[in-house]
């Protein structure tokens, strides 16, 4: 036990401060970095030392971050359109939409990384280029270019698509 308690207090600080950079809100970012420490604890035995386990740590914790983001938008969307209010059209135009979303998903799966990465950040986490570009230790610009060219590659695949 006594190497766990190590390794949060040597990370504790660390692990929050990341997640406080990206999320700005001091309450969810000691909520996501208490659940880092919790599913580490879990997936220790998972730990290769690929990378250092700080790095390791604050990767969980993006991951909880962009999860709970996630989880707050779907619940913010179905008190905005609660499915009980779709009628025949709408359900059709529902169907349809999902469709296209699920090529839009399927053309970004093929992407390589980062561009994979960036352009998920960008579009449904809705990071900022300076969050995303900080996430990767690179630049504002960095992230922007490679937002743009992604976004181009994503359009292209689903032109190829149309054309087939």
């Amino acid at each position: 036990m006594q190497i766990l308690d190590r390794i949060y207090q040597d990370n504790f600080i660390k692990v929050y401060r990341y997640i406080l950079s990206i999320s700005g809100d001091p309450h969810l970012a000691e909520d996501i970095t208490q659940e880092t420490f919790y599913k580490a604890m879990q997936k220790l035995d998972s730990f290769r030392g690929d990378c250092s386990l700080t790095t390791w740590l604050c990767r969980i914790a993006r991951n909880q971050y962009l999860n709970q983001r996630n989880r707050q938008a779907r619940a913010q969307n179905l008190m905005q359109h609660p499915p009980e209010t779709l009628n025949a059209d709408s359900a059709e135009q529902e169907v349809i939409r999902r469709e296209q979303a699920s090529e839009i998903i399927a053309a970004i799966q093929k992407l390589e990384e980062p561009y994979k990465e960036v352009f998920s950040l960008r579009t449904f986490s809705e990071l900022s280029f300076r969050e995303i570009g900080k996430e990767f230790g690179k630049n504002e610009s960095w992230a922007r270019v490679t937002y743009h060219r992604a976004k181009l590659k994503v359009k292209e695949e689903l032109k190829d698509e149309d054309e087939v």
